[in-house]
């Protein structure tokens, strides 16, 4: 069973930064493409930011670009996501995903094998 922890939430003031970290454990995370998810109150569950297995692509939606970078580190199977400049906007439960699905991270949008338990971030103004 693979499993998916999130860490590095909290709250920040507005142009802060923050960065968030994802642990996988029960099977090697080269398996799996890999994004981090937002999900604001009322709204649906967006994708922020995604890479290949081996970390070679990536791909940010239009309103992080510039400001947040993914990463990942396949020996400590563990995921980044470093948030710069941040923004009001961006205050959300960002959830880490592992996917085992073969077609370009690009075409990315919804859906996941496995899923994280949520981490909050706040942006305060």
């Amino acid at each position: 069973q693979v499993q998916l922890v999130e860490s590095g939430g909290g709250l920040v003031q507005t142009g802060g930064s923050l960065r968030l970290s994802c642990v996988t454990s029960g099977r090697s995370s080269i398996n799996y493409r890999m994004a981090w998810f937002r999900q604001a109150p009322g709204k649906e569950r967006d994708i922020v930011a995604a890479i290949s297995r081996n970390g070679g692509a990536t791909y940010y939606a239009d309103s992080v670009k510039g400001r947040f970078t993914i990463s990942r580190d396949n020996s400590k199977n563990t995921m980044y996501l470093q948030m710069n400049s941040l923004k009001p906007e961006d205050t959300a439960v960002y959830f880490c995903a592992a996917d085992s699905r073969l077609p370009p991270i690009t075409t990315w949008r919804t859906g996941s094998d496995y899923w994280g338990q949520g981490t909050q971030v706040t942006v305060s103004s």
